[in-house]
């Protein structure tokens, strides 16, 4: 049985999560017109293929449906689940909203990393899918790492899917990094809820775990 409430500590260290994510996005002009975002030589061979980039961002989404309602809310992995759940929607969202707003241009649209706001042609920063991955692997690593540190080579996903990315000319530099941040910091948001909102959302039947039934 997962516990019910968290420390307070996790609760406001969580206040601190969006200082990060603010600073990427103010300072991320600046690396870009002082040269720190660079075009990768396109590279979609092997590990770098697309195919594997889309399987990466499909299977992540799959585990995190099936885990939740497998698992359910009431056990303690299921409850990570759940979290991930909410993590990966609202850091989407969010991503999204970022996304249309700011309009930058893809390495690919140009090689120019100072082209912002061009309209609904270009939605580079930040990297969604790199998001995801962020927002997937965090609660993990938030809930568990203590006491099974290994839990941390789940970053590897969110590296080797900016890593991809950027050698698929579809992101900068600042645009991984920002995803990275922005699925980190909701994801670590994410932990400090004692329900997720989806589960609040759901009948009680779905969020309850379907392996209790067998």
């Amino acid at each position: 049985m997962r516990t019910a409430a968290l420390a307070p500590d996790r609760r406001t260290s969580s206040m601190a999560a969006c200082g990060p994510l603010l600073l990427v996005l103010l300072l991320a002009p600046y690396f870009a017109h002082a040269g720190f975002d660079h075009e990768l030589a396109l590279d979609q061979s092997g590990i770098w293929s697309r195919q594997y980039q889309t399987g990466l961002e499909y299977g992540v989404i799959a585990i995190e449906v099936a885990g939740s309602l497998w698992f359910g809310n009431d056990d303690e992995l299921g409850h990570t689940f759940w979290q991930t759940m909410d993590a990966s929607a609202i850091s989407g969202i969010g991503a999204a909203v970022l996304k249309r707003g700011l309009s930058r241009a893809r390495p690919s649209q140009g090689g120019n990393p100072n082209q912002w706001f061009k309209g609904g042609c270009c939605q580079s920063f930040p990297s969604g899918e790199v998001t995801l991955q962020a927002s997937f692997v965090t609660p993990f690593i938030a809930n568990y790492a203590r006491q099974h540190p290994w839990v941390w080579t789940l970053e590897a996903l969110p590296v080797y899917d900016g890593i991809a990315r950027m050698k698929s000319q579809a992101h900068w530099q600042t645009d991984v990094i920002a995803g990275w941040v922005l699925g980190s910091a909701v994801g670590y948001w994410t932990t400090t809820r004692d329900i997720p909102f989806s589960v609040q959302i759901l009948p009680r039947g779905v969020s309850a775990g379907f392996y209790k039934r067998f």
